[in-house]
Order: C-alpha cells, then structure tokens, then sequence
C-alpha cells in the first residue's frame, strides 16, 4: 500500500509529515521510521511527525525523532505540523492540537507561525551550565566563538554522561552576537548537530532571560545555522516562565509517496 507524505523544514530542521487520520501507518513500527528518515536509503528528515485525529482538539502530534523512536516535543516540528494542518483544511489561522508534552496552540500567518510552548519552571541555574525542560530536556552553555565551536564533539559528550546517558539530553551552546543570540544544538534521537531545535531555542532564550544577556525584557532573538527564530515569554519572581512563544517560519518543501 502506498500513502502520501509531504516534507517541511523550519529554519532548516526538516521533516517527514503523514496525514494519519485514517490510521493507515503502522504507529509502532520504529525501524521503518528511521529508514525513512535516513538522508541516504531513505526521504531523509531529522525527524518524523503523524497528525491524527484527538477528541476535543484539532489534531494530536505524534513525533519521532530520526533514530526512530517517538520522543518529546519538537518546537520547530510544531510549527510545521500546524501550517500542514492549515493546508489540509483542518484550521484556518488558530490551531489547537495535542503532543507528548499536553496542549499547545498555534497562530498561523502567511510569513510565520507562532507556537505556544509549556510553562517552564524548576530551571537548574548553574555556573557553568543550565538545565531545563523546554517540552524537551536541555543542557545549555555559553561558550566563545560558537560559530567554530565543537558542538558535535562536546554535545555528544555531555549528552552521554554519567547523568544525562540513559534518557538523554539536547545539548545546546550559544553566544551573545551584537543583540542576538547564537544557538548551536547537539540532539538526542538525531546524534548530531541539526540546524536548528526549536525547544533549545526556547531553552537558550529563557536561560539568557535568567543571566540578564537577553535582547529584550519579554523576548529574544536568536540566530541558528538555518536561520532566525524569536521566542517571546513572561519571566516570574520565582525564575519560572509562562506565555512562552516561539516564532519563526513552517516552509513545505516537497511531497511523494512511499510503500508501507
């Protein structure tokens, strides 16, 4: 049996989406996953999203990452799945959907997405390091020169320590530039640097909020390999964060069809 899949990227963190609703692709078959997101036997994709169908809400999010387990929420993924979403005639500007993490809602404009992340609290603030979950688990560390960073050495390091090897981390390391941040991610699933992760990003933004090097009070902007993103938030007393928001594009690239 053939089935259709359409392939997005945002700022260069690319994806395979299949319109699941019908339940035609088999949810639990992780190796066929990871073959087809491999960039040589396969479509090729940092990850794999299905939508299907969830009582009370537009759509459910089910996401994979490229090693083809299902993993956590993907921010960048999110925004693509909701503009997918937007073209299957399921929503118009206003998106209301479900992932791992619990509800998120969406604004879909012709430019740009905007997502509503979780809220965050219980950051672990470090000297050298912070620790925080985005809807995702992140390490984030300032460094010099991050553009000729090791980030594929060094994340994959940190991301198989004593603490973090059994469930994993991202692995994030960013640099104030002039008035942006510059986000270099390392991620678990995917083992190995992607061009941009959407809950790092968030993750980066909250903790460069936390050490005062923000661009702005509510929001900051943040450059990655495959492009710019703004995530905007409201900070608490208690370091702890809601209305948190993540900007940037959902561009379709191409779509086929594949024998499952």
């Amino acid at each position: 049996m053939q089935i259709n899949f359409y392939k997005y990227q945002g700022t260069g963190n690319d994806f395979i989406i299949i319109d699941n609703r019908e339940l035609k692709f088999n949810r639990g078959d992780n190796a066929f996953v990871a073959r087809l997101c491999d960039r040589r036997f396969g479509i090729g994709a940092d990850g794999l999203m299905l939508l299907q169908t969830k009582k009370g809400y537009d759509f459910e999010m089910v996401y994979y990452n490229s090693d083809g387990n299902e993993s956590s929420m993907c921010g960048n993924g999110g925004r693509c799945i909701s503009e997918f979403a937007r073209t299957l005639g399921l929503v118009k500007d206003k998106v209301h959907f479900i992932a791992i993490d619990g509800e998120h809602e969406s604004v879909v404009k012709p430019s740009f997405i905007s997502l509503k992340m979780k809220d965050v609290k219980n950051v672990e603030l470090n000297a050298d390091f912070a620790y925080l979950n985005t809807g995702s688990p992140h390490y984030v560390a300032f460094v010099n020169n991050v553009e000729q960073y090791p980030v594929f050495t060094e994340g994959k390091k940190i991301r198989n320590n004593v603490r973090f090897k059994a469930e994993g981390t991202n692995v994030n390391f960013i640099e104030k530039k002039y008035n942006e941040l510059f986000v270099r991610t390392y991620e678990r699933g995917v083992e190995n640097e992607t061009y941009s992760c959407g809950t790092g990003v968030t993750a980066a933004a909250l903790v460069a909020s936390l050490k005062n090097v923000s661009t702005a009070q509510d929001y900051c902007d943040i450059k990655t390999l495959g492009g710019n993103l703004k995530v905007k938030f409201n900070k608490h007393s208690d370091n702890s964060f809601s209305d948190v928001w993540l900007e940037g594009p959902a561009t379709f690239v191409f779509k086929g069809e594949v024998n499952i």
